[in-house]
Order: C-alpha cells, then structure tokens, then sequence
C-alpha cells in the first residue's frame, strides 16, 4: 500500500501495485500508481489485459440476501501447458482499479513452476462494483473479510472452469499458490489463514497484515530511511511550511499547485506523502538529492520541496491533488473511487492513521489521530469508526496463527513495520536489505519507475540482496506444492 491510505494494490496495487493509483499497497493513505505515463506506458508491462468476468455474491454473511455484481478477472495460461495439471497462482489485485496482470517477478516464477496466472479484481474497485453511488450505506458490503471470500468463491468457480474446459471430473484440484503485495499481500496471508484447504501456501509481499490505530513507526522508518542529512532538510522544510501556512496560506498551498486544498491537514497531508513515496518505491534521490543540495547552498528549501512536489509527485506520479480533499474524498461518483473506497477500509477497518511522533518528526505534527478521525466522519459520517483491536483478534496481527506462509520486506519501506518480519515455525520473514528496497521489491525490483519488466533487480543498490530472498521465496514455493500436490481432494 503510497503512503496515502489505500495500500495498492504507487495500494491495487495497491503505487506501483498493480500498480495502482493504488495498490501498491496500503499510505494507506496509500499511493499506488495511476494509469498513463511512464507509470504503465511500457511494453510488455502486462501478461494479459483481457478482462473475464464472473457473478459474485454481494454478501457472504447473508443466507436471505442473494443479490449478486459482476467481478472481473484475469487469466494467463501461457506456461500451463496442454494439459492444465500445473499449479494455479491466484494473484490478489487489491485496493486500485486491476487492469490486467503485470509482467513482473510473478511471470519467472509462474514460468518456472508451469502455472496458470489469474488475477481477480477487489469488490467496489475498477469495474467490479456492486453499486453506481458510493455512498456510506452501499459501502457496507466493502471488507477484507468480504473480499475473502469473494476469493474463496472466486478459487472454486476458476477450478471448475479448468476442470469443465478440460473434460476433467468435478473433484480434480490443481494445486494452488496465492499472491499479494501490500494490503493484496495481508490478504494473501488472511487467505492461507482462513481457507488453508484451498491453497497450498502464500507469498505476502510487503504483506501489512497489523491494523494500526496510532501508525508512528511509519514516520520514523521515514526518517530513518532519508538518512541524519536528508531528514534534517526535510524536517526544517516542514518547519518552514508550517509557518508559511500561518501567514500566507494561499501563497504557499499555490506554490506547490495545491491551492484548491482548503483543509491544511490535506495539504500537510499530500506534503508529507509526497516524500515517503519515494523511500517506499525506491527513489530516496529523487527528494534527497536536491534538499540537501539546497540545505548546502543556502537556497530555499520550501521552494526546493515544492518543485519536486510538482515536478515528480503531482506531474510524474500523476497524483491528483483532489484525491487528497476530504470535499473531493465525499463525492459518492467520482471520478477516481479508489480513493474514498480505501479511506472508507481505513476509517472502518484497519486505521493505519500515519500521524507524526511526539518527537523528531518529519512530517508535520498538525497530521495527527484528530486529523484522520475527522476526516473519517466528515467523509463518512457517524459510526464509521476503524475497530483496530477487533480486525487484529479476528486475524492475528504479526502473530498470525497459519502456517504455509512468506513474508518478504523491502528495508526502506515505512509499511514494513506493520508487516510480520520476525519468522516463526512454518512462517519465513525476509527483510531484503538496501538504499532502495522498498514496497513489493521481491516481485517488482527496485526502483520502481520506471516498471522494472519480469521485476528486473539489476537496478536494486544490492541485486544480490533481492536474489537471495527470491531464492528462498522459490524454495518454499517448490516445497509447498509438492507437500499438497493431490491429484483430487476431498473436503
């Protein structure tokens, strides 16, 4: 999940989740990537973009409820072979619009093990919503326990559609494989732990499977991933903003074009994702390299920062500035759902309130828990609140009690910290460590703009690093399979 609220899948894909104007991944406030440009403008960018589709139920919880939407997919059988008995990797498309299925490290690895890819779009998301409007009561069907088991339905129509194509008798079970980065990859592992009998195991890439109410340690990887120099100019641009906003508001919100942003918490908001993006996707230069240039030569700092707000966040990045307008944010058909979809995941569910430590912060100490607690009312309304402690009892936390499962975090990556990094029995974590590991960098290489094809990691700062970990990611993957590989199963 940029670190805007929505995971993405730069949190889809979750950015850069499917990418996603996100994914990628849970800032949850997360910043995913957005279609166009250098973002998705690449050949080869995807395995397939042909949509399917199939009828899914509206609500799992409901015997009497029998109302039903339509849910894209994705399906990619190059490498499965004639006769369909391979494995089947389910790759979970999460908080962003799925518009087909990347040609990342996945691809080698579906290669590698003759799988079958199919990729099926999050519930609300893209083209798969129940509901034209968007407004508070149709969202109440909006959950990860729903998406579970729109995953779980999805697994066994997918199974009997090979088992029919194939002439084959309605008990074959290929064996399967689920994937997922960012929020995608905490339910990858919500999967395994709920439906073991219908996976083999999971892979949870940057996996952030702790709901967090208070989410300060993000802030802090932030500083610590900019290292002293870079995070004291950031701080000090901070400082400086902070007091532009209480003379001059308009003038400083207009130098970084996001003078329609009334609210100062949006604006400090959009400022302070602005630069963990890049510790997240792997660019720490991008911001770092003219601050502290700036810092050393006496130059303007503020304006030093907005130029890189403008020129790499808002033009590159093709972040919008009104996805970050709590105006915009209430819009029940707008124009980009997946912003107030995953705010509304947020403020229900799973919080991830990225709000600035009491001390040596580098985002402004204005985005705090009130923020983003009246942000969640003024959007939503009353009685939309993220029950933290009840969605970690349901699933576990970081203590997680599944088996079959692994985690992978990139070292830079502020949402590692609400990922499971400590392995235990049956459950490997990895931290791949360099300058610009981040989020999803063992399926997606580093850094991530431009879209690294098959998930090149030439470019990581330490290829060896993430060669190591994909190693061992194939490892347990060929172990996996093998311990469950039944040519029919009965359950």
């Amino acid at each position: 999940m940029g670190s805007r609220a929505r995971f993405a899948s730069l949190l889809s894909a979750s950015f850069l989740l499917l990418l996603l104007h996100s994914a990628e991944p849970l800032g949850l406030r997360q910043k995913t990537p957005v279609a166009g440009g250098e973002l998705l403008g690449v050949a080869g960018r995807y395995l397939t973009r042909e949509e399917r589709w199939m009828n899914q139920r509206l609500d799992h919880f409901s015997p009497t409820d029998h109302r039903q939407f339509k849910q894209r997919y994705f399906e990619f059988l190059d490498y499965h072979g004639a006769a369909a008995t391979g494995p089947v990797f389910l790759r979970i498309c999460g908080e962003s619009s799925c518009d087909g299925i990347p040609n990342d490290y996945l691809a080698v690895l579906a290669k590698k093990f003759g799988a079958a890819v199919v990729t099926p779009e999050h519930r609300y998301y893209g083209k798969s919503s129940p509901f034209q409007s968007l407004s508070t009561e149709n969202l109440g069907f909006l959950s990860s326990k729903q998406a579970l088991f729109d995953l779980a339905v999805f697994r066994q129509y997918y199974q009997e559609t090979l088992n029919s194509r194939h002439n084959r008798s309605s008990g074959f079970e290929n064996p399967w494989f689920v994937f997922g980065v960012s929020y995608a990859g905490a339910l990858s592992a919500w999967f395994r732990l709920k439906f073991p009998h219908l996976t083999c195991g999971s892979l949870a890439s940057s996996g952030v499977v702790l709901a967090v109410y208070n989410f300060t340690d993000f802030d802090k990887q932030v500083g610590e991933s900019a290292g002293p120099e870079c995070k004291a100019a950031l701080q000090e641009t901070t400082r400086l903003v902070d007091e532009q906003l209480q003379s001059d508001s308009h003038s400083v919100k207009a130098l970084f074009g996001a003078q329609t942003l009334k609210n100062d918490g949006d604006f400090l908001f959009l400022l302070a994702d602005a630069a963990a993006t890049t510790f997240q996707y792997g660019n720490p230069d991008v911001v770092c390299s003219p601050l502290t240039n700036a810092k050393k030569n006496g130059k303007d700092l503020v304006e030093t920062y907005a130029q890189f707000v403008r020129d790499y966040y808002i033009k590159k990045l093709e972040t919008t500035v009104s996805s970050y307008d709590q105006e915009y944010l209430k819009e029940t058909t707008p124009d980009d759902s997946s912003s107030r979809l995953w705010w509304f995941q947020v403020c229900s569910e799973v919080a991830y309130f990225q709000v600035a430590p009491k001390n040596d912060s580098v985002r402004s100490a204005k985005v705090n828990t009130r923020y983003n607690l009246d942000l969640c009312k003024n959007v939503y309304g009353e009685g939309v609140y993220p029950d933290v402690f009840m969605t970690n009892l349901y699933y576990g936390g970081t203590s997680i009690a599944a088996s079959k499962i692994v985690f992978t975090n990139g070292s830079q990556d502020p949402w590692r910290h609400a990922s499971k990094q400590k392995s235990s029995k049956d459950m490997p974590s990895y931290l791949i460590k360099c300058s610009n590991c981040g989020h999803g960098t063992d399926l997606r290489g580093c850094p991530q703009l431009p879209f690294r094809i098959k998930g090149d990691s030439s470019n990581c700062t330490s290829p060896e690093a993430v060669d190591t970990v994909r190693k061992q990611i194939t490892k347990h993957i060929d172990l996996w399979l093998s311990q469950c590989h039944e040519p029919t199963r009965a359950w």
